[in-house]
């Protein structure tokens, strides 16, 4: 029985969503530094919130962090969508947005941007990122790099309150991004990077085997990463330094993209592996409470809830990964058209199985 069955029902009324606002310029400008983890950060967010109905005897701290989740409220009254249209039965495309928070930067650009089609028949996924820098021309659109159009939706709204801003922001890359990708994207799901070092010390660490010694300091944005190579449990910085690493600057190795994306991955898995074991399942209540406070997506509470448990049980194995790539000619990155061509027609056939 779904557990959320034996709650008792929740006041609601319908609403009207605001049309998204065209993008205007924005003005804020990258910084330099690190580049995100992308691939492992989203996918890693995604796998945690459908995993979360895994453990039901925890849902009074669940529906909690649902209610933080969803930005979806008017006064308090969600949205009511209709049966017919909810994520349990109808494909669902979802916007995917990484926030680099770190206090010492100050900028509001998605370093992580990723297109999720997930498809409840078949309880499988298609994942799709583009890099940060995408030169992206759109009618209607100034034409900048990818990461920086959620500033500039946010700065350029003629709303004067954070919320409101930040829901402008939302709507307005989602609008985009469907049009570029050329599906209807439904939601947007925005993730403090922080949350990842949260939630792995809420699970008590994860055991790496590091593969190298890592060593790099940067005062500009307060990176410090000092890991040896080895077995050992890391916790949430150590693991977020160790899929971060690339530069060295104090002796040790430089890491390729290659080989960070292989740590980012084993990460994942040793994630995964620890929320399904007896001892994370005893603490999913602080895990699901830590991604409450670093995850803001505009689905309604019910419909998070529904998604939960619509994709129980999903494993790595049932999300097809897809990177888009390109090439390098500064300032922006070009994509391969054959490549995004390639990813989507994976997303239409995802919402058409």
């Amino acid at each position: 029985m779904n557990p959320g069955s034996q709650l008792p029902p929740r006041a609601a009324a319908r609403k009207t969503q605001s049309k998204p606002k065209t993008g205007k310029k924005s003005n804020t400008k990258s910084k330099g530094g690190f580049r995100w983890g992308r691939f492992f950060f989203i996918s890693f967010f995604v796998i945690l919130l459908l995993a979360a109905a895994f453990i039901g005897y925890l849902w009074w701290e669940t529906k909690g962090a649902l209610q933080d989740i969803s930005t979806d409220n008017n006064n308090g009254v969600e949205t009511v969508v209709a049966p017919e249209d909810s994520v349990k039965v109808k494909p669902t495309a979802l916007l995917l947005l990484g926030l680099d928070h770190r206090p010492k930067l100050g900028t509001m650009n998605t370093d992580v941007i990723m297109v999720a089609a997930l498809n409840p028949k078949t309880k499988s996924a298609v994942v799709v990122s583009i890099p940060r820098d995408t030169r992206v021309e759109l009618p209607g659109y100034k034409t900048q790099k990818a990461n920086h159009y959620y500033a500039g939706f946010y700065m350029n709204s003629e709303q004067s309150a954070k919320e409101a801003k930040e829901a402008a922001a939302r709507d307005g890359v989602k609008k985009m991004f469907g049009e570029f990708f050329d599906i209807p994207i439904q939601y947007t799901a925005v993730i403090n990077f922080d949350g990842f070092s949260a939630v792995v010390d809420a699970l008590g660490g994860v055991e790496v085997d590091v593969d190298m010694d890592m060593r790099y300091k940067d005062s500009v944005d307060g990176t410090d990463i000092n890991l040896t190579k080895g077995l050992q449990t890391l916790n949430g910085k150590q693991a977020l330094d160790f899929v971060r690493y690339r530069k060295s600057n104090n002796g040790t190795k430089a890491s390729s993209d290659f080989e960070r994306n292989k740590r980012q991955a084993v990460v994942l898995g040793a994630v995964t592996d620890k929320m399904k074991s007896l001892g994370g399942a005893a603490k999913m209540g602080a895990v699901i409470d830590r991604v409450g406070k670093n995850m803001k997506m505009d689905m309604p509470a019910k419909e998070i809830e529904n998604m939960m448990y619509t994709y129980f049980g999903i494993s790595k194995e049932d999300i097809t990964f897809i990177p888009i790539e390109g090439s390098w000619r500064s300032p922006y990155v070009y994509l391969n058209e054959e490549k995004l061509a390639e990813a989507k027609a994976a997303l239409q056939a995802k919402l058409a199985e």
